[in-house]
């Protein structure tokens, strides 16, 4: 959603952008809507939120970021929290959910999400028999850098996770570095650092490296009880025309419910790139 720049902070961003947002807020507000009357409470977090609004690299324009435009949903989450590490994205955040939606019940938590997991936590309503609390949290960091330590925190309350998984802009073009033996970023991002032998084993089978990483992901999250996803149902988002696969949107939840969502997004998503756009609002 295109918006009128501002004058705060906006980071820059490339146009494929406008795809993933799409995705994220089609999702979001079929969530939202069908979830409505079968919890008592809807919970929507974003570990890394941005500044809110984002500055299309080499244009003019101005988009609204996955937090405004999940504040703006048809039927609104009962609650919002975003965490966000830097100040000047929070600053700016903080001014823009006030002026889109005033009276929403939103919390800001400073800081690297995998350092406030706890405070995270601590803000998501406490769910009980009468009082069912459902959250959704979107997950969008620039690399790799969410540990499946923060994911197994929040797993212990009702919480379905879209994650974008950097395995192409990052993993992918850092694959040498990553799997040195000293590295240790692989393993906080699977959990786990029985991956190696895995990874020589898949490599002889000729996969390529960022499918075997979601795979294992996939597998990590099976572990805490979420529906296992192949591959071909995480999301593919590209660089526009170059045809460079970028990353992946992942959706993992305990519900079969919620593929039923995602299954929706995945056939929108395709009938409009083959139709040449369209609008997804």
């Amino acid at each position: 959603m295109d918006v009128s720049d501002d004058g705060l902070f906006s980071p820059e961003v490339g146009n494929w952008a406008d795809e993933k947002h799409a995705v994220v807020s089609l999702y979001a507000k079929l969530f939202s809507t069908g979830m409505k009357n079968k919890w008592n409470e809807r919970v929507y977090i974003e570990l890394y939120a941005g500044a809110g609004y984002n500055k299309i690299r080499e244009s003019s324009r101005v988009i609204a970021g996955s937090p405004i435009l999940a504040l703006l949903l048809p039927d609104a989450f009962d609650k919002y929290i975003f965490c966000e590490s830097d100040p000047k994205s929070m600053e700016a955040l903080e001014v823009r959910v006030k002026r889109a939606a005033p009276s929403a019940n939103v919390t800001f938590i400073k800081g690297d999400c995998n350092q406030r997991v706890d405070d995270i936590l601590a803000e998501i309503p406490q769910h009980s028999k009468d009082h069912r609390v459902l959250s959704l949290c979107f997950v969008d960091p620039y690399d790799i850098g969410i540990k499946f330590a923060t994911l197994h925190r929040l797993s212990v309350k009702f919480v379905d996770f879209l994650l974008l998984l950097a395995i192409y802009m990052d993993a992918a073009r850092n694959q040498d570095n990553y799997v040195k033996e000293e590295a240790i970023k692989i393993n906080e991002f699977l959990g786990r650092d029985d991956w190696r032998e895995k990874w020589r084993v898949a490599q002889r089978n000729g996969l390529q490296f960022p499918r075997f990483l979601a795979e294992e992901f996939s597998h990590s999250m099976e572990e805490l009880r979420y529906q296992p996803q192949p591959f071909h149902k995480m999301k593919k988002i590209m660089f526009p025309d170059k045809n460079w696969p970028l990353y992946r949107l992942a959706l993992f939840s305990r519900d079969s419910v919620a593929y039923g969502f995602w299954d929706e997004v995945l056939k929108y998503s395709t009938d409009q790139l083959l139709l040449g756009g369209g609008s997804w609002q």
